[in-house]
């Protein structure tokens, strides 16, 4: 069955976001792989409807993040994709963005509804080397992975060589993704998360 997408205007590509942030005029053609749309049509194949939900953090919760990440969150606010059919959830997933050497990596983490890990991808990569974190092999170890897992390189993780630093930003970024999702967004939290905004595409 084809995802539906309730909304009327196409979304941007998600790499936009880096390009403001960072303020590059331009980005390389071959570092954007997906926009967004074509990434929650990729992950979410046979769902229904993808909506979306943002969570804030508050002050309590950004020192829980902080306890459990070992570091403040950057952003104080969070937009988890879900998917479901008849009703019934059938998974998550987050765009984010975690620094390289120098420049930030977009990338997206999809999540089952009990909080693992099933597919991580690049969605745009704008260093000049080191794109070999879009590798296969290298986002595989990902999978099966939950929040109760270290999630880091030279533990759990294997970094690609000549991309370490790709490596573990992306070991960093999936972390944090799961453990967002743990406090923010597990069904069993939800009531306790304040959500800023709920909505349909």
């Amino acid at each position: 069955m084809k995802i539906v997408f309730n909304f009327k205007t196409a979304l941007a590509a998600v790499c936009l976001l880096g390009l403001l942030t960072t303020g590059e005029g331009s980005a390389r053609a071959e570092g954007v792989y997906y926009s967004t749309r074509a990434l929650l049509t990729d992950f979410f194949r046979s769902s229904q409807n993808v909506t979306y939900k943002k969570v804030e953090i508050d002050p309590g919760m950004r020192e829980r993040l902080a306890q459990r990440l070992g570091y403040v969150p950057a952003r104080s606010s969070y937009t988890f994709y879900v998917a479901s059919s008849s009703g019934h959830i059938d998974g998550y997933a987050l765009i984010d963005e975690q620094v390289g050497e120098h420049l930030p990596i977009t990338f997206a983490v999809k999540i089952s509804p009990v909080g693992v890990v099933e597919r991580q991808e690049i969605v745009c990569y704008r260093e000049p080397r080191g794109d070999e974190v879009r590798d296969a092999r290298f986002r595989r170890q990902f999978v099966g992975k939950t929040a109760r897992d270290p999630i880091a390189v030279n533990r759990d993780i294997d970094a690609v060589s000549g991309a370490t630093i790709s490596s573990v930003a992306m070991a960093i970024g999936v972390k944090r993704a799961l453990v967002l999702f743990d406090e923010l967004v597990r069904p069993s939290s939800l009531a306790e998360a304040p959500v800023a905004r709920r909505g349909t595409f």
